[in-house]
């Protein structure tokens, strides 16, 4: 989904409607790459939302009361309290068909500034700029090797982003748009050529024109008979930029917004209209990313988990290569021994011995320092025998410590995709930072206690879902007793789920339900049936050594069953 030029625009007038001189009262940022602003304005607060996530990029005003996702007082961050908390919003400016948003700021104080807000893909980004053009801070830097056109850095001046080499829709006469279309091979879709030729014009616009003009979105340039009717299409949807009158649209699958944009979107069954541009946009990046401090605290969790297992990995590596065959670890005292016993035999400066063990069967050729006597090399044999020795006493103990790191670390990335309140997200990110794998993080109180899911079933028992590692230890170790029922999916992380039975029997339609319950509240939750193991509580034990969470059990039967959710 493209947030486009005319998106932008319809933003821009919508601000320039909203905030245009309101005051900035806070500046904060929701994630990483994101920034929002509290403006006061016609004796109305509105909350301003920007992303330079290079999935995520937009501007847009938000609905509701921006949250903190970043706590750390970043250089940007530090700059914004100074220069634009407090300043009055003066300007805003969009060159013509960019998606670049300059908005101006008179601090009474520090004078001007502009914070420009390039929503570009993955070359996004939220600029602080000075009164004389020079960059202050930026959400992404950009040094002389990512990019050849321009730098983004504190100190140099600002540079906008390089300019498409494309035809202005405003300078678009029948002439050229009919160039434009004859350029093309007849077999290229006529939306795709727009977008190559036009200024601004973004895929989906290019369909809507293509539609609008020819009926089909499919038309090819080689079906194009007239141009004036594409020509009349592409001036409607541009006469927006003049008249402000935007009428955005969204078109939604399974209940979730697909598509948004800020005029009817007519080559789409079902489009709707909204009332705001922004909301349009907030609808569908919450339905895409989800709650933005959520979504985003939940991918830099993913990469912490993604970065403790290539770290596990590659020691589990380097302890494979450190661990010697038993074969090998013997050939090594022998081979020092063999030294020792033919040391009046070699020579000085001698390279190797060649010993002959058994008649007709091949020499073993043992490697000499030619620097070293005789009882030096025989010692250095003993040491590699010892300390081969010693590894493979010890390496098989470490090997199964990595193994049930990469375990605990599967559960915590599961518990983050089951995770649906910010306290059992926070709680991810506590155990990944007492586990090890969140370097740097500053101490801080630990957050509120997510709780286990409670549930009754049809025949009047007691379930209890555990949807994180912490839950799991709760629910297992604490809650149930030795009789009552325990169930898991058998092989992938999830949810330990227990049934209050005590020693009774478990009646079947309470067997399904909460087995169907462990197969939703597991890594497994997208497939149509789904192993689930069952066994009494008393059977099911912590693993010595392992991290809170994960056990070994026995005597369990198994269940296939369909994944369900809570009803």
């Amino acid at each position: 989904m493209y947030f486009d030029a005319l998106t932008m625009a319809a933003v821009a007038d919508e601000l320039r409607e909203k905030i245009m001189g309101g005051r900035v009262q806070k500046v904060l940022l929701p994630a990483p790459l994101s920034l929002g602003l509290e403006i006061y304005a016609y004796r109305e607060r509105h909350y301003l939302l920007a992303s330079a996530h290079a999935q995520a990029a937009r501007l847009h005003l938000a609905g509701t009361k921006l949250r903190r996702g970043v706590e750390t007082a970043t250089p940007l961050l530090l700059l914004l309290r100074k220069y634009v908390r407090g300043a009055h919003i003066d300007r805003l400016e969009q060159p013509p068909f960019e998606r670049v948003l300059r908005i101006g700021l008179d601090h009474h104080e520090h004078g001007c500034t502009t914070l420009v807000f390039e929503v570009m893909g993955r070359h996004s980004n939220i600029v602080l700029v000075d009164a004389g053009g020079v960059v202050m801070e930026c959400v992404k830097r950009i040094g002389p090797k990512m990019s050849r056109y321009r730098t983004v850095l504190p100190g140099q001046p600002y540079r906008p982003p390089p300019p498409q080499e494309k035809l202005a829709p405003g300078d678009l006469t029948e002439l050229r748009l009919r160039h434009i279309v004859e350029a093309l091979p007849p077999d290229v879709p006529l939306w795709r050529g727009l977008v190559q030729g036009l200024k601004g014009v973004s895929p989906l616009l290019a369909q809507e024109v293509a539609f609008r003009a020819t009926g089909r979105t499919g038309t090819l340039a080689g079906e194009v008979e007239k141009i004036s009717p594409l020509l009349a299409a592409i001036g409607d949807l541009l006469s927006l930029l003049e008249s402000g009158h935007w009428q955005p649209s969204v078109v939604r699958e399974e209940g979730e917004i697909a598509v948004f944009a800020p005029y009817p979107l007519t080559h789409r069954e079902g489009h709707e209209p909204l009332a705001s541009i922004s909301q349009a946009v907030e609808g569908y990046y919450a339905d895409a990313v989800g709650d933005e401090p959520y979504g985003f605290l939940r991918q830099s969790l993913r990469q912490a988990i993604a970065r403790g297992r290539e770290r596990q990995q590659r020691k589990r590596k380097a302890l494979e290569r450190s661990l010697t065959a038993r074969e090998e670890i013997e050939t090594l005292r022998q081979k020092g021994e063999l030294i020792l016993a033919y040391a009046t035999q070699i020579t000085p400066g001698q390279s190797e011995l060649a010993v002959e063990l058994e008649p007709g069967q091949p020499s073993l050729t043992i490697a000499l320092d030619p620097r070293s006597s005789p009882v030096e090399n025989a010692q250095r044999y003993f040491k590699a025998y010892r300390k081969a020795k010693a590894g493979a006493e010890e390496i098989p103990a470490l090997l199964e410590q990595v193994e049930l790191e990469l375990r605990y670390l599967d559960q915590l990335e599961a518990d983050l995709e089951l995770a649906s309140t910010q306290p059992e997200v926070q709680e991810v990110r506590l155990a990944l930072s007492e586990a090890g794998y969140l370097k740097g993080e500053k101490r801080r109180r630990k957050p509120a206690r997510s709780q286990p899911l409670t549930l009754r079933s049809p025949d009047g028992l007691t379930i209890l879902v555990g949807k994180n590692s912490r839950q799991n230890e709760e629910v297992t170790f604490r809650r149930a007793s030795a009789g009552d029922l325990w169930l898991h999916a058998r092989g992938v992380p999830g949810a330990h789920v227990i049934v209050r039975s005590g020693r009774q029997k478990v009646p079947e339609a309470t067997l399904h339900q909460a087995a169907g319950l462990a197969a939703y509240y597991s890594q497994a939750r997208e497939a149509t049936r789904v192993a689930v193991d069952y066994t009494q509580r008393r059977h099911v034990r912590r693993v010595k050594g392992a991290r809170p969470g994960l056990v070994t059990y026995d005597h369990e039967q198994t269940i296939h069953v369909t994944p369900r959710g809570p009803e």
